[in-house]
């Protein structure tokens, strides 16, 4: 190697050192400050831009969605570092499902390998973490839909930590569902339609047990909700990314919790 080129490429070594030490400093100063205010008690993920990040950096889709795993496997120790108690991520629209098929079945196989990796994950059974799928199961296939049940089956008994897959899920979907349970009890006789509010309808949705969000945190620089949790999110705070998902950082994940504190939330008042 050529001596200029051996001083570029120590230089560009110490470089980096400098900037992964000062963005490390930058991440525990702010996560102290995080720690001394209100925390989210539910957050909401849009997972958004693996594909976008694979073209950028010449993969294939099925790679950026291989990164975008790994991500969330990171943000879920994220959540837990700072104390978050409910995570509510959209994995699979069911805009997604009209994807070409060679990308859905790759996305199949993922969920497959991902519910089942879950199901085993020491995190997921010391911190007591109830694994919750949403969404129209009967969109997915039977090899998903036997993992998703072992995973739940394996965390029924925890409740410390919720932990909460959109897979094959919209918004307007869940609403309708919703109606259309509570068009049946009306039907036979079991409610009535004065007893119909804002109460009923929340306890018939896909997360009647849930809280509703208090962030909803979308990266890829879209400033969008794309049909997520329509009904939940009446009240939260939005807060968008630029960053595509798999290249989060975490220093970016802590920012969007201390943009989140420095609001004042009105309820709309």
């Amino acid at each position: 190697m050529p001596p200029a080129q051996k001083g570029r490429t120590k230089s560009s070594g110490l470089t980096d050192i400098i900037a992964i030490t000062a963005q490390t400093a930058l991440e525990q100063r702010l996560l102290s400050e995080i720690r001394e205010g209100p925390i989210p008690r539910h957050l909401g993920i849009i997972m958004d831009g693996n594909r976008r990040f694979a073209r950028e950096h010449g993969l294939l889709t099925e790679e950026g969605h291989l990164r975008g795993k790994d991500k969330l496997e990171e943000l879920l120790d994220w959540c837990l570092e700072v104390g978050i108690k409910v995570l509510t991520v959209y994995a699979l629209s069911t805009e997604n499902l009209n994807r070409p098929p060679e990308e859905v079945d790759k996305l199949m196989e993922l969920f497959v390998e991902s519910f089942h990796k879950i199901a085993e994950d020491p995190r997921v059974h010391r911190h007591r973490i109830h694994v919750n799928v949403i969404g129209d199961r009967a969109k997915l296939r039977a090899d998903v839909v036997k993992a998703i049940e072992h995973a739940e089956a394996r965390t029924a008994d925890y409740g410390d930590y919720w932990y909460n897959i959109a897979v094959a899920y919209g918004g307007r979907e869940e609403i309708i569902y919703a109606i259309r349970k509570i068009a049946r009890e009306v039907k036979e006789g079991k409610v009535s339609e004065d007893e119909i509010d804002e109460k009923m309808v929340a306890k018939h949705l896909y997360t009647p047990n849930i809280p509703d969000p208090d962030l909803i945190f979308r990266t890829s620089g879209e400033e969008r909700i794309s049909n997520f949790l329509l009904w939940q999110v009446a009240y939260a705070e939005l807060y968008f990314s630029d960053v595509l998902w798999p290249g989060l950082r975490k220093l970016d994940f802590l920012r969007a919790i201390h943009d989140y504190q420095r609001r004042q939330r009105r309820y709309g008042t």
